[in-house]
């Protein structure tokens, strides 16, 4: 029989292309049918290892990709919302969260993929209600993936008319390791493990392969998929990168364990099989979620071990940007108003010293277009504006309690001052922004244009930097520094407007550039004017 190669790509490459895609937008509509609170949920019940296995599997099983998980997990420990120890745990739970995709793949409707696709398209088109239309995606997507893999089904039909085909898989029957380095390379090509895991279930399907070879290829899935978190990793904290290291340890060491058990774990698949009456597709599903389950269960215990083990295979300091307040105590709130008020004002002070950080890292970023400068300071923001949430909330329960007019005064301030820091990092997160459509439609600023920014963003960095220390030390000198220092920036800001506008007549700087500068301009001027509004409370002006 002559094969049609131009027909079995096509028709396989399409299948993928479509499988990869539907699951993608499954996932998708899941996530915002759940909520976008995710990182809510990662956070807050992922407090020892074992909630973290049980909160990985349920947002894996959300997003439809272990992948996905893994990197939010390695951004949350970049983020120093959660330990090392937690996210082993996480990852964990997302290795077994994963298999789910192989059950509904196992559940074999392909015949009605168009249907069920058909479904999907009338919700979102036809219906308004959001909720709906994110039914309607995730409804939309499962057909899709079903649709896909008949596709590629189809396309590898062809293959066992080859004798090179067939001299591959009798090779990967009796050399396990070729298998595992096969399932490797293909995920790492593909970049989804639901995907490779889908083609194998086709292959098996088809008795393109035996369940002999087929083990080997799920194990080498599994170890390819770990790719997604090492890229997350590249350029993030130490902390990420050891997340990352750790998904990857994981999975070769739960690979190696099972192909020294390739014969009894073979023969339990085969058992099971006969047991359920599995279906083909289901029995690969059933063998790929009994290795996550088990190889979960096997390394649990080994948690603190691994830790240890990739903080000295990475070694350094690392550098985490902690969301969660530290002063916030909401014992002292009702036992002691005054000493509450305190507590807010030390959180206060920590998140001022983030804005001063933050803009000092927008500034890095507009001198060199380094995207971790800009990286960093966009987790500062977070960080700025989670702060903003939980200080805020405080403060208003602090309010409900009976305090002094004197205390009540400094609680106005407080709240202002709250306020105020908050929209600096509106304002630094602003000049990233215009960073980022600088670099991305290469815009050029003049030299002069770069030292006019260079003058005015070392001026705005040290009055915001003496406003957070004239709150932190309520020094009336500091404060008055800010107030002489605002009235500088103002003027600095109207100067180079002027410049802006001479280089323009020259024609030595484009309407681009100048649109870009003079933004940035702006944005350092209001920031001045929330650092100046901090000093104004402490001077006693505003409460």
């Amino acid at each position: 029989m002559e094969v049609n190669w131009q027909e079995m790509l096509f028709q396989f490459l399409g299948g993928l292309g479509i499988f990869l895609f539907s699951i993608k937008y499954m996932g998708d509509g899941l996530q915002k049918a759940a909520g976008d609170r995710l990182r809510a949920i990662l956070d807050r019940f992922t407090t020892n290892p074992f909630m973290g296995v049980l909160v990985g599997i349920i947002v894996t099983v959300l997003i439809q990709s272990s992948s996905g998980t893994t990197v939010i997990t390695v951004g949350l420990v970049s983020a120093g919302f959660m330990t090392l120890r937690q996210a082993i745990g996480v990852i964990m739970g997302a290795n077994i969260g994963t298999t789910v995709t192989a059950f509904i793949i196992g559940l074999d409707v392909g015949a009605y993929a168009l249907p069920i696709m058909a479904i999907g398209a009338f919700l979102i088109f036809f219906i308004k209600k959001s909720a709906i239309k994110n039914l309607g995606e995730v409804i939309f997507g499962f057909g899709g993936l079903f649709l896909g893999l008949e596709l590629m089904s189809g396309g590898m039909k062809p293959l066992r008319e080859l004798d090179v085909f067939t001299e591959l898989t009798i090779s990967m029957s009796d050399n396990p390791i070729l298998g595992v380095i096969v399932g490797t390379v293909f995920t790492l090509i593909v970049q989804s493990s639901s995907a490779t895991v889908g083609i194998l279930q086709g292959l098996y399907a088809e008795n393109l392969v035996d369940i002999h070879a087929a083990l080997p290829i799920l194990f080498g899935d599994n170890i390819g998929t770990t790719i997604t978190a090492v890229l997350a990793s590249i350029g993030a904290s130490v902390a990420a990168k050891r997340a990352a290291a750790t998904h990857v340890l994981f999975n070769v060491v739960g690979s190696a364990i099972f192909l020294l058990l390739l014969a009894p774990f073979s023969a339990y698949v085969i058992w099971i099989a006969d047991i359920l009456a599995l279906e083909s597709k289901m029995q690969i599903a059933f063998a790929h979620g009994t290795f996550n389950v088990a190889n979960t269960i096997i390394q649990f215990p080994l948690i603190g071990i691994w830790a240890m083990l990739v903080t000295k295979l990475i070694p350094g300091e690392d550098v985490t940007i902690e969301y969660k307040p530290k002063h916030l105590d909401r014992h002292f709130i009702d036992q002691s108003p005054a000493v509450a008020l305190g507590q807010a004002k030390a959180e206060i002070v920590r998140m001022g010293e983030f804005s001063v950080q933050g803009l000092s890292e927008s500034y890095e970023y507009v001198k060199n277009g380094n995207k971790k400068h800009a990286e960093m300071a966009y987790q500062i923001e977070d960080a700025i504006n989670n702060l903003d949430r939980k200080i805020t909330d405080y403060l208003v329960e602090l309010s409900a309690v009976g305090i002094s007019p004197q205390e009540s005064a400094r609680h106005s301030m407080l709240v202002d001052a709250v306020r105020d820091i908050e929209r600096i990092g509106d304002h630094f997160e602003n000049i990233i922004e215009l960073t980022d459509y600088r670099e991305t439609n290469r815009v050029k600023l003049t030299p002069d244009a770069l030292n006019d920014l260079s003058e005015m963003f070392t001026l705005t960095i040290e009055t915001v930097n003496k406003a957070v220390e004239a709150l932190n030390t309520n020094d009336l000198k500091l404060a008055r520094s800010v107030a002489e220092q605002e009235v500088l920036i103002d003027r600095m800001e109207r100067k180079f407007r002027k410049n802006h506008i001479l280089r323009l007549n020259e024609g030595s700087c484009s309407a681009q550039g100048g649109m870009v500068f003079v933004d940035i301009v702006s944005n350092l001027e209001r920031i001045g004017d929330h650092a100046v509004n901090i000093a104004e409370a402490i001077l006693g002006k505003r409460v």
